[in-house]
Formats: C-alpha cells, structure tokens, sequence
C-alpha cells in the first residue's frame, strides 16, 4: 500500500513539474510572440501541428516542417524592411527601404517616400526578429518532439528560461532602437507616421 501511494505520489509530482515547465514555456514564447510579424506567427502555428504530425514525424515531416521555418525565418527578417504609406488615392501602399527611399514608389505624389530609407536600426530588427523567431520555432512542442524528443525531458531548465531571457534581451533592444515602421504584417500607419518618427528621431 505504501509502495503504490509514494509511487503514485510521485508520477503526479512529475506530472505537475512537466506542466509547469510546459506553461513557463508557452508564456514565455507567448511573450516573444508579440515582437514578430503577425501574419508569419498564425502561419507557423497553423502550419507547423499539420506538417510535424502533431511531433510524430516521419522523414518527410521532417523536411517539409525544415521549409516552413525556413521561410517564415526569412519572412520575419524580410518584413523589418518593410513599411506602409498612405498614397494620394488614400489606399495604403506597401513598399521595401531602400537607401533611397521606400520601393515601389505607387500612388506616391503626396508623400516624400525618402523619409521611409534604410536605417541601421532596421538591420538590427531584422536580426534579433530573426532569433526571436528561432527560439519561438525551435522550441515549439511539436518541433521539439519531431526532431529532438528527448530535449523535452532532459532540458526541462533551458525550456523554461530561454525563451523570457531572449525576450528580455529582444525588448531591450527594440527599446534602444525603436521600431517606426508599420511593414508587412504590423499595423499599418497614415502617410505621416515614419516621417514623424525621422522628425522625431532627428
């Protein structure tokens, strides 16, 4: 009787610790989350269940899940050079920086689109947006069991604290070096919006 209560004791201790573990996880992604574009994020969760099997992967789950972080990586790194403008036929227009300005340059008269160029600041958003989601993507469950399943039980610590240091660190960041772009999968802003922030910034 002893035996069965101290054992049953403890696979509902370890049972509690893994859900614990599991919910510091997922808060902390949650919280990383916020700093990435939102449509690449739904993609990556809508995806990722789908193409890893739900973690049971197959060779094929392998590669096809390999693809889909890939590009939604250079999606996020892609869309840090990117920004919005409202044109003179009040549509909003979606262009890339450049070191001369915003391209293409659509609907474009009323609004000085040089106030949109390349900024250092927009490397290191790409940069850290990219690692942001690396951690989110990499520590996925179903990622992690599809190609490293044994991670989950042995690096129950590096699951848990990677994510809120990474976000810590990505935060400061981004403090220093304010995001006023409104590009691909951000809020988009009025045709002032970036001009005032360089005004601002100047």
């Amino acid at each position: 009787m002893g035996g069965s209560t101290s054992s049953s004791y403890k696979s509902k201790t370890t049972t509690t610790t893994n859900k614990s573990v599991k919910d510091k996880t997922l808060t902390g992604a949650g919280n990383l989350i916020k700093l990435l574009p939102t449509g690449t994020v739904f993609l990556f969760q809508f995806l990722n269940p789908v193409l890893t099997n739900n973690g049971k992967c197959t060779a094929v789950n392998k590669y096809l899940s390999a693809v889909l972080i890939g590009v939604c990586g250079f999606s996020c790194c892609f869309s840090s050079f990117t920004d919005s403008y409202k044109g003179s036929d009040e549509q909003t227009h979606y262009g890339v920086a450049t070191c001369k300005g915003l391209w293409p340059s659509t609907s474009s008269n009323s609004v000085d689109l040089s106030a949109y160029k390349l900024r250092f600041g927009d490397f290191v958003h790409a940069f850290f947006s990219l690692i942001v989601f690396a951690v989110v993507s990499l520590l996925d469950a179903n990622t992690v069991r599809c190609y490293y399943p044994g991670f989950e039980s042995t690096e129950k610590v590096l699951l848990q604290v990677l994510p809120p240091v990474i976000g810590a660190i990505a935060g400061t960041v981004f403090v220093v070096f304010p995001n006023k772009r409104h590009g691909i999968g951000y809020p988009s802003s009025s045709s002032d919006s970036s001009q005032d922030s360089e005004s601002a910034a100047s």
